[in-house]
């Protein structure tokens, strides 16, 4: 779908002229379920296989993805819908604030929209880098704004609207430093995808940033953290599965029901932090977490 005839729909004037996706006036989120990719460090196959058996109905895939099916998207396509799966989102990597890579970044980014749209998905997901040596000046967050909001007109282009991934180490890493990226790029092109975990290992409330950017809040990464790691320094941290870390993930659902949020929220786990566990079995625990807390609900 074009942006034009995505614009002129019910859903697309909503989305992209008020920045804000449509709701119902319900009391609780909809909120539909996905799992990442990324725990089965680019098995893409098997990621796909495991995931659909665990019952999710959406995954998000790497660019990995992009390598195995980059010249023959409908075989990806395909695959997914044999096994009842959305492709929630593609991350597509990294946006530079080196202005000799700006051609390049912006070339993959609109290929990976194209790959997205190709295969039936959904949505474009992209991560800012934070300039290295420094600490970040203004310009850094007026060029990403301007680099974000091109890559966004782009993917809107396919009807692919872009997900912003806060992330630590990114330009994005503080709660303000996401709040001065959001302003700087154009609310009808970029929304925020929500990673909780990062969020707060950076010094936020993802409970609170869902109420303070409920407007722009495309998807979610929900996901857990230990920190610090047990015989770590104070500032370390790792990623666990839901319900064994320090975010208050149940909180997080509440927000989302205070905004009757409606779309994808992607469980995320980066690695196995157990390695006597495979990503399947950290997925079932995943999935135990969400049903005691009365969350599985579109994902079943």
């Amino acid at each position: 779908m074009k942006r034009r005839e995505f614009l002129a729909s019910g859903v697309g004037a909503t989305l992209w002229a008020t920045g804000r996706p449509k709701r119902t006036r319900i009391s609780r989120a909809h909120i539909r379920l996905g799992y990442a990719a990324i725990t089965w460090g680019g098995n893409d196959a098997r990621a796909i296989d495991d995931i659909a058996a665990l019952g999710f109905r959406g995954i998000q895939l790497r660019q990995s993805a992009v390598t195995t099916w980059g010249d023959r998207p409908g075989e990806l396509k395909q695959l997914l819908a044999d096994r009842k799966l959305t492709l929630v989102a593609l991350s597509s990597g990294d946006v530079s604030l080196d202005p000799a890579s700006e051609h390049d970044i912006l070339a993959q980014h609109t290929r990976h929209a194209r790959f997205v749209r190709d295969v039936g998905g959904r949505y474009l997901q992209v991560i800012d880098q934070r300039p290295s040596g420094r600490a970040p000046a203004p310009d850094d967050f007026k060029r990403m704004g301007r680099l974000l909001t091109e890559i966004g007109r782009r993917s809107a282009d396919m009807g692919i609207p872009l997900g912003y991934h806060n992330h630590m180490g990114a330009l994005g890493q503080s709660p303000d430093e996401v709040t001065r990226v959001l302003d700087a790029a154009d609310s009808r092109y970029v929304r925020l995808e929500l990673d909780i975990a990062h969020f707060q290992q950076a010094g936020g409330d993802p409970a609170q940033a869902i109420r303070q950017h409920a407007g722009r809040l495309l998807f979610l990464h929900i996901k857990d953290l230990e920190s610090p790691i047990p015989g770590g320094a104070r500032d370390s941290y790792r990623f666990v599965e839901l319900g064994r870390g320090k975010v208050d993930v149940k909180g997080v659902f509440a927000a989302l029901d205070d905004v009757a949020f409606d779309g994808w929220a992607v469980v995320e786990l980066d690695a196995v932090p157990d390695t006597t566990r495979t990503p399947k079995e950290s997925g079932a625990i995943a999935r135990r977490y969400l049903e005691a807390s009365g969350r599985w609900n579109d994902a079943s």
